[in-house]
């Protein structure tokens, strides 16, 4: 397996002056994920989880709904350089009578590990069906509880204290404490790698549960959320036009600028019981 850290010579200057030292750094690698065989994306990620990954990718893409929908889950054959594998393909064998990914629609399927609906033909196209939809999740949560949350992501992000280059992504239940934490030097890849744990654990929708994410929330993350049923999105930093639209559409609540003992409720404010603040 790759490593999720690398070290590379830097050359460290300060008002004391210069000196050369290694430095840690976030590792990426390219991961190619195939379904029965065939080449289905690209993404740039942090090695690790790679299976939790393309589970919640398959998810979160409308390919599946529930882990018996695959069979199984194998690395390819990938060798570098030195010959060994690099563990930089992975193939997903879908379940008998499951359908393949529908590539009738034009969209590029490599993805950065800064974007993951980049290249997609029209925003339409990524407005897809889920049966987990979060409108009806009766999910409260007092607002001391949302306040704690980012200082509970932070506590488990143990690469992110070596390299200060990853994002994270948490699924925390009603009560604030974490079922799972995931870093990827891609938000969309944290997220799907967490989703895809989520989906393995059977926990498929996630009622009753909060994604916490580290950076803003985009219109690709609240999708996410929506096709795995989460009811509430929280984000340290802010939320784009467009996932403030799909957050109401979906019935989600999305909480952005989360610092501190602040923070903005876009939508689904119903859910976020405050103790009689004003």
């Amino acid at each position: 397996m790759g490593r999720v850290t690398a070290r590379r010579p830097v050359l460290r200057i300060t008002a004391e002056g210069t000196r050369k030292r290694p430095d840690a750094l976030a590792a990426e690698e390219p991961l190619e994920i195939r379904v029965n065989g065939t080449p289905l994306t690209v993404t740039m990620r942090t090695p690790g989880h790679d299976v939790e990954l393309a589970h919640g990718f398959l998810l979160t893409e409308g390919v599946i709904q529930d882990k018996h929908e695959l069979a199984s889950a194998r690395y390819c054959d990938s060798p570098g350089p030195d010959g060994r594998n690099t563990y930089n393909v992975l193939d997903i064998t879908l379940a008998p009578g499951v359908a393949p990914p529908d590539t009738s629609v034009e969209r590029n399927f490599y993805t950065t590990s800064s974007c993951g609906v980049c290249g997609k033909a029209a925003l339409d196209a990524v407005k897809l069906s889920t049966r987990h939809s979060p409108a009806e999740d009766p999910l409260r949560l007092p607002v001391d509880t949302l306040i704690a949350l980012p200082d509970r992501l932070r506590e488990a992000q143990r690469v992110f204290d070596s390299t200060g280059g990853l994002h994270a992504a948490g699924l925390f239940d009603a009560d604030g404490r974490p079922l799972v934490v995931r870093e990827d030097v891609g938000r969309h890849n944290a997220v799907d790698k967490a989703l895809g744990w989520a989906l393995l654990d059977g926990r498929i929708p996630l009622g009753g549960c909060v994604l916490m994410v580290s950076g803003r929330a985009s219109f690709e993350l609240v999708q996410k959320a929506a096709m795995a049923g989460a009811p509430m999105l929280s984000a340290v930093s802010a939320p784009s036009s467009l996932a403030v639209d799909l957050a109401a559409e979906q019935g989600m609540t999305l909480v952005g600028f989360l610092r501190g003992t602040t923070m903005n409720v876009y939508t689904g404010q119903h859910r976020i019981v405050t103790n009689g603040m004003t």
